[in-house]
């Protein structure tokens, strides 16, 4: 049984987690009283916050807000209570709270006014700002356009001149996000799990696919699919969302390798049902090399010929039986389920089969050595000759 004494003190860690803010956090509550100076804003589980009054006022100096009203604001401090900003989270912050959430570090909204020369034009409160091209966004491809006369939270990241050059960042923000996002998601990726991605980049060796908050894994060229495939842009390309299974990850979660290709049954697993030693099928040669050609049997199941089961003749005369991509009747030679390996043997003029060869020998080793006309030797002799290799 379970300590109550444990129980308890777990149940008030986790509220303690759950109760911790942080400042520049943007929370949502209802004010539940209004004072002199101040109003109370419950925020749920995190208790009761302040806000001056000043910051729910209009131009006009009328109060904007009633109790039972909820709003959205930014956490500006956190000691001896919490304290709220209104004005941060709605683009109307005084040059004070400016330069307060610089030095505090603090998101402040702003709408982006025109594109000038580098960048941006940024109103904050009223207070213009310049926000370089390469910090509106994490991404270099967006058009310029599509930004104008949008409100983002910015950090401001220079504070010049008493506030009339300020220097604003969208990207900071979001690669803060990002970073954190990253660290969740990759606490709760397990090894087997499926996931959705898009595709990122495609490379010879294969793809990088994100997964999400800027976490990439690797999905290589030989988990792409069962059968052999001449390159990795021929299966998937840049921007297509693909559904991957994680095969492994690194001891820092830093690297994570992904299969497509596991998602679907593995062709080995009805090999038993579907061939056998003596059966001949149709086979597709995919490629080349010392020891023999590689048979396509059916996607994801290929055999090897190799070049002892070819007719003899002059070193390499073999290749010229079965270029790449010739197709043609292969009869099954060997079969190793274990280690999934099917030995193959082109079915030419004048072979007659490694099952009719087999049944030879076994005829040779029936038959009686005084039979007339039908001497052929030991039983010994006949084997040896039947596993001589072929002369090249």
């Amino acid at each position: 049984m379970n300590d109550p004494n444990e129980d308890f003190a777990a149940l008030f860690e986790a509220s303690l987690k759950q109760k911790r803010i942080e400042r520049g956090q943007t929370i949502e509550g209802a004010i539940v009283a209004i004072g002199p100076e101040v109003a109370f804003v419950n925020v749920g589980g995190k208790g009761e916050a302040m806000i001056a009054l000043d910051e729910l006022r209009d131009a006009d100096g009328a109060l904007e807000v009633a109790v039972g009203d909820r709003i959205q604001a930014v956490v500006v401090s956190t000691e001896g209570g919490l304290t709220l900003s209104r004005k941060l989270a709605r683009a109307a912050a005084t040059d004070r709270q400016i330069e307060g959430a610089f030095r505090a570090g603090l998101p402040v909204d702003g709408k982006v006014e025109r594109a000038v020369k580098g960048g941006y034009e940024i109103r904050v409160g009223r207070t213009r700002a310049f926000c370089p091209i390469s910090q509106i966004d994490t991404r270099r491809d967006t058009d310029p356009a599509e930004h104008i006369g949008r409100v983002y939270a910015f950090r401001i990241i220079e504070y010049k001149e008493g506030g009339r050059n300020l220097i604003v960042s969208r990207r900071a923000l979001l690669e803060d996000a990002q970073r954190a996002g990253a660290a969740e998601l990759r606490r709760s990726i397990a090894v087997d799990a499926v996931m959705t991605g898009r595709v990122a980049s495609v490379r010879d060796f294969g793809a990088f696919v994100e997964l999400g908050s800027g976490v990439q894994g690797l999905l290589p060229i030989s988990e792409m699919s069962w059968s052999r495939v001449p390159s990795a842009a021929s299966v998937v390309a840049a921007g297509d969302e693909i559904t991957v299974k994680v095969l492994r990850i690194d001891d820092e979660g830093q690297k994570i390798t992904l299969g497509l290709k596991q998602l679907g049954d593995d062709p080995w697993s009805k090999v038993s049902a579907s061939y056998a030693v003596g059966q001949v099928h149709e086979g597709r040669v995919t490629r080349l090399a010392e020891f023999g050609a590689f048979v396509e049997l059916e996607p994801g199941i290929e055999g090897l010929a190799h070049v002892s089961t070819f007719p003899p003749g002059q070193p390499g005369a073999w290749r010229r039986l079965v270029p790449v991509g010739t197709t043609g009747p292969f009869e099954v030679v060997s079969l190793d389920l274990a280690a999934k390996r099917i030995g193959l043997a082109l079915v030419h003029e004048g072979r007659r089969g490694a099952a009719r060869e087999a049944e030879d020998v076994r005829e040779y080793a029936e038959r009686p050595e005084s039979e007339p006309g039908k001497t052929f030797g030991s039983l010994a002799d006949k084997l040896r000759d039947a596993m001589k290799p072929r002369q090249r």
